[in-house]
C-alpha cells in the first residue's frame, strides 16, 4: 500500500526559519520585502492554449470531462501557491511600521501554509494516481497519459477545496457529529423498517448522491446490500481512493481548512491537520451482502430500471435536481412495490442562480404534495431537524440547516409514478 509521507511529521511541524521558507529563490524589492518566484509565481505552460489542447480535441465529451477534473487535482499546488503569493505581496505593500507589528508570526504562518499546501498536493496526487483504470466499462488511461498541466478554472478549484472538506464530513473523527445529525436519523429509520439482521443481505438499498460513500458503506457494514450512486468525478476519484486503497484507521493526513482565511480564531485553527479514514473501509461483514458504487447522473443511470430496490436513502440530495419531480418519479419507479424511501435534507437548490442551466425551485409544502401524488404514503415526518454540511467547527461563522425528514412507503399501483 503506497502512502503519502508527511516529511514534516505527523503534526506537520516546520523549520524555524519561516521567513526563508516563504522567500526562497526571491528577488528583493525596494521596500525591503522579498518576492517569491519559482512555485508561487510559476505561470509558464498553464494556458489553455498549450500543446495539451491539441490532444484534447480528439477526445469525446466524457474523456474531456475526466481529463479536466484530473487536471484540477494536479493544478492544486500551483493555484494555491499563487494565492499564497498574493497574500505575501499584500504584506509587503504594508508600511514597514505595520509589517513589524506582524513579525514574525505572520510570515511563520505563511510558511506553514506553504508546507500544508505541499502536503495536500502530495495527497491529491496519490488520490488520482490510478484513476485511469477505476471504471469497469471504460479505461481512461489514455487521457491520463496525454494530460499536460493547464490552468484550472476557479469553479473547479472551489470544487476541489469542497471535496477536501467532504473527506472530513464522511471519513474522519472530526465529522462524527455532522454524520450523526445527517445520517443517523436515516439509518435508524431503515433499521426500524428492516429489523431482521439475517435478512439484511437480501435488502437492496440505493444511496443517490453518495458523495464519498460513507452512508452507503455504513449500510453495507450493517449487513445490507447497498449501491451508492455519484455524479461528481471529484467525489468519485476520492471515494475510489478511500474505499479501495485505505487499509488502516487514520492512515492519511490532510489540511482541509488552510484555504479558509476568514473567521479564524487563531493561526493554528487554520492549519490544523485532520487524519482519515476514522474506520478501516475493508472492515465489511462477510455475510453475502454486496457493496458497490455507480458513476453517472442519477436520472440517466437508472432511466431503464424498474422495481429494482427495496429502499432508497437520500441525504442532502433532492435539491441537486434541475427538476425535483424527475427525482421523485425516478425513485418511485426503481422501488419495488411496498419499497421504502427515507430522506433528510434542506432545499438549497444547486442551480437556482444559474443562467445557463434549468432549475425549478419548490417549497417543501409543494414537494411533500408531489411525493404523495406520485404514489407514496408518508409514514413518518419531521421538520426543522438541525444539520450542518462540511462545517468548520472552529470557525467564527457557522451555517446550520433546518432540514426536512420523511420516511415513506411506495403504495402498490399500476402507475409508473408520473405526476
Amino acid at each position: 500500500m503506497d502512502q503519502v509521507v508527511d516529511s514534516k511529521g505527523e503534526n506537520g511541524e516546520q523549520s524555524n526559519d519561516a521567513e526563508d521558507a516563504v522567500t526562497s529563490q526571491s528577488d528583493t524589492h525596494a521596500n525591503g520585502c522579498s518576492h517569491p518566484q519559482s512555485e508561487l509565481a510559476e505561470k509558464s505552460s498553464l494556458d489553455d492554449k498549450d500543446c495539451g489542447s491539441s490532444a484534447r480535441k480528439h477526445m469525446d465529451d466524457e474523456a474531456i470531462t475526466f481529463e479536466t477534473i484530473l487536471n484540477a487535482f494536479r493544478f492544486y499546488k500551483k493555484h494555491s501557491l499563487f494565492k499564497l503569493k498574493h497574500a505575501y505581496d499584500m504584506f509587503c505593500q504594508m508600511p514597514e511600521r505595520q509589517r513589524k507589528l506582524l513579525m514574525p508570526q505572520y510570515l511563520n504562518h505563511l510558511a506553514k501554509l506553504k508546507d500544508c499546501i505541499t502536503h495536500n498536493h502530495s495527497m491529491l496526487r496519490a488520490i488520482v494516481a490510478n484513476v485511469g483504470h477505476m471504471f469497469e466499462n471504460r479505461d481512461h488511461q489514455t487521457e491520463v497519459e496525454v494530460t499536460q498541466l493547464r490552468a484550472a478554472s476557479e469553479f473547479h478549484m472551489d470544487k476541489l477545496r469542497s471535496t477536501l472538506r467532504q473527506i472530513i464530513r464522511d471519513w474522519s473523527i472530526d465529522g462524527a457529529v455532522e454524520r450523526e445529525s445527517c445520517n443517523e436519523p436515516v439509518i435508524a429509520a431503515v433499521l426500524e423498517r428492516y429489523p431482521d439482521v439475517n435478512a439484511r443481505k437480501d435488502i437492496q438499498i440505493l444511496v443517490p448522491g453518495a458523495g464519498l460513500g460513507r452512508l452507503a458503506w455504513d449500510f453495507a457494514r450493517l449487513g445490507f446490500s447497498c449501491q451508492g450512486n455519484e455524479f461528481s468525478l471529484f467525489m468519485l476519484f476520492v471515494s475510489n481512493f478511500i474505499l479501495n486503497r485505505c487499509v488502516e484507521v487514520d492512515q492519511f493526513t490532510i489540511y482541509p481548512w488552510i484555504h479558509d482565511s476568514c473567521n479564524n480564531w487563531s493561526y493554528g485553527d487554520q492549519v490544523r491537520p485532520v487524519r482519515f479514514p476514522d474506520v478501516n473501509p475493508c472492515d465489511l461483514p462477510k455475510t453475502g451482502n454486496s457493496f458497490s458504487m455507480s458513476a453517472g447522473d442519477f436520472i440517466e443511470v437508472f432511466a431503464n430500471e424498474r422495481e429494482q430496490f427495496d429502499c432508497v436513502a437520500t441525504v442532502f440530495f433532492l435539491d441537486t435536481a434541475h427538476n425535483i419531480i424527475d427525482y421523485i418519479e425516478t425513485i418511485h419507479r426503481i422501488l419495488k412495490p411496498g419499497g421504502f424511501w427515507v430522506n433528510l435534507g434542506p432545499l438549497l437548490y444547486h442551480f437556482a442562480d444559474s443562467t445557463e442551466m434549468n432549475s425549478i425551485e419548490l417549497p417543501y409544502e409543494e414537494v411533500r404534495q408531489l411525493v404523495v401524488a406520485s404514489g407514496f404514503r408518508i409514514d413518518k415526518e419531521q421538520q426543522g431537524l438541525p444539520a450542518c454540511y462540511t462545517l468548520n467547527s472552529r470557525s467564527m461563522l457557522q451555517y446550520r440547516y433546518n432540514c426536512a425528514f420523511f420516511a415513506c412507503t411506495k403504495l402498490p399501483s399500476e402507475s409508473d409514478g408520473t405526476v
